[in-house]
């Protein structure tokens, strides 16, 4: 019997993962609350505000219908905004009859209460509604995923039976899967990699070059592993696919929309105006004030995060914070 999978974000990433999911062979359940998205998608094969350039599968076919979505899926991929992933969640649960394998290719954390993706959905799904959950991870921009590109990620999971079926699921000639048991590690890359990545757009925005972007993507994977480790992380995690290989594409690419939205606060715009105009959620921006609120609870020195999270959240001028960081004391690295 052929397995079913219900992919439930229409953004960018979702519909990158669907694609591959779709070429691999497997019954895709697409599914958007966007109505007007679900109809381009079935008509047109397209999915314009996300995916521009890109044409989907004709048999990949989306609904709106959240019940019909998952009661036929054996595996549940989350693919939607961190801030959308508890109220999803909960109404999912309602629909679950029996266990479902839980995925999520989420990167953020929690507002308020700084929790990682998986322990929220661990909180709205009860125990005997999933047979276990997966973070699927690392270096990927769903423009290149799109195309066939070659793209390596990691499924991150406690149970490791779990994270090689998912493994299993999307694995193929240009998509290659690894597993990891550190799921936390995992996360915690995920979510702080795009702080950095609004930096590395920023300085790039302020006209800065090669020198200053390798300082930043290396200090800030210094401070993401700290925090990482004092949250209980193995900190080899951070020298993965998940941790500095995620750094460099977020950090590299105007594909990133946290990189883009960094580098328009290096040429000055309003981050209120930058959000608005960009018409997607920027992860970095929440995740700065989560991990921010974190390394005080941890007190753990995180600068570069204290630095944007000082641009972003009290309207310090970006040359002023970056004058800061290079008039630090000396320390040894």
């Amino acid at each position: 019997m052929q397995k079913q999978v219900a992919v439930l974000g229409a953004g960018s990433w979702g519909t990158a993962l669907s694609k591959v999911l779709h070429e691999n062979g497997y019954s895709v359940n697409f599914w958007s609350r966007n109505q007007d998205q679900v109809d381009e998608i079935n008509q047109y094969h397209t999915n314009k505000k996300y995916l521009p350039d890109s044409v989907l599968p004709e048999k990949l076919r989306a609904t709106s219908d959240l019940k019909t979505a998952i009661q036929t899926a054996q595996v549940i991929i989350f693919v939607v905004p961190t801030k959308a992933i508890r109220d999803l969640a909960h109404q999912v649960a309602e629909f679950i009859s029996e266990p479902k394998l839980i995925v999520h290719a989420s990167k953020g954390l929690e507002q308020l209460t700084h929790k990682r993706i998986s322990t929220i959905l661990e909180e709205e799904i009860p125990i005997k509604k999933r047979t276990a959950i997966v973070a699927l991870s690392g270096p990927s921009h769903a423009e290149e995923v799109m195309a066939n590109d070659l793209t390596t990620i990691t499924a991150a999971s406690e149970d490791d039976e779990s994270a090689k079926t998912v493994q299993a699921l999307f694995i193929n000639d240009y998509f290659r899967v690894y597993t990891n048991k550190d799921i936390l590690g995992v996360e915690i890359g995920a979510a702080l990699k795009n702080i950095i990545a609004v930096g590395a757009g920023a300085i790039s925005g302020m006209g800065f070059g090669d020198n200053a972007k390798a300082a930043l993507v290396t200090r800030g994977l210094a401070e993401i592993t700290r925090l990482g480790v004092a949250m209980g992380a193995d900190p080899l995690t951070f020298m993965g696919l998940s941790g500095v290989g995620d750094l460099i594409v977020t950090c590299t690419s105007p594909h990133s929309r946290n990189w883009r939205a960094g580098h328009l606060l290096g040429e000055g715009q309003e981050i209120d105006t930058i959000l608005t105009e960009m018409g997607m959620v920027v992860e970095g921006i929440s995740t700065t004030k989560a991990a921010f609120e974190l390394s005080q609870e941890y007190n753990i020195d995180m600068p570069i995060t204290d630095a944007i999270y000082k641009v972003v959240y009290e309207d310090a001028e970006v040359k002023y914070v970056i004058l800061k960081l290079m008039q630090r004391e000396g320390k040894s690295e």
